[in-house]
């Protein structure tokens, strides 16, 4: 029974944020869409912003998986193609840069480091653990130095990308991913 009201809670707030955003999101409305008290949320969530990043990492955790193409290129722009689909959805556009904002008024309830998990709504290990399998097959393959590192991997793929859809809103001009990850592979290639 308590899964099924945590369960019909996360639906709920998905219906919110799509309705209203989450800025004008409300416990009182996610607790009206999902048929519980208001109580039965602040059970399980201290706020609306825990309660959304929470559910930020429980989608997330369904995973990314690490691309196997063969070729660092590849799996460089099998990354942003993920990444760009997920920085797109109509959702996710909304409600990251709420996020962000919200974070910096609250540090101590929605620290940075839990929304890095947002960088392609995923959660951090998850991204971490995928730019890890990205660099060790090309450091097997012979196109990355022994030693490279997957955080920095991780900035130079997804960092520029979330820049122009999340911070700036732009548009991703023609051959934009296959420019962007000539010159991530070319900056991890050539280190310093």
């Amino acid at each position: 029974m308590r899964e099924d009201v945590t369960d019909a809670i996360r639906a709920a707030v998905f219906e919110e944020l799509a309705a209203v955003g989450f800025a004008r999101m409300s416990i009182e409305g996610i607790a009206r869409r999902a048929g519980v008290g208001k109580t039965a949320v602040y059970r399980r969530w201290k706020s609306k912003l825990a309660l959304v990043l929470d559910l930020v990492a429980a989608v997330a955790a369904q995973g990314m998986p690490a691309p196997a193409t063969g070729s660092l290129y590849g799996d460089v722009r099998a990354v942003l193609e993920l990444a760009a689909y997920a920085l797109r959805h109509p959702v996710a556009s909304q409600v990251i840069p709420d996020l962000l904002v919200e974070a910096a008024r609250n540090p101590e309830e929605g620290r940075f480091d839990r929304l890095g998990d947002l960088r392609i709504a995923g959660r951090l290990d998850q991204q971490q653990g995928v730019a890890a399998v990205v660099v060790r097959e090309a450091v097997a393959r012979g196109e990355l130095p022994e030693g490279s590192d997957p955080d920095r991997a991780l900035d130079l793929i997804v960092g520029p990308l979330y820049w122009r859809l999340v911070v700036v809103r732009g548009e991703l001009p023609k051959g934009y991913l296959d420019d962007l990850a000539a010159s991530a592979v070319a900056a991890l290639q050539h280190p310093g």
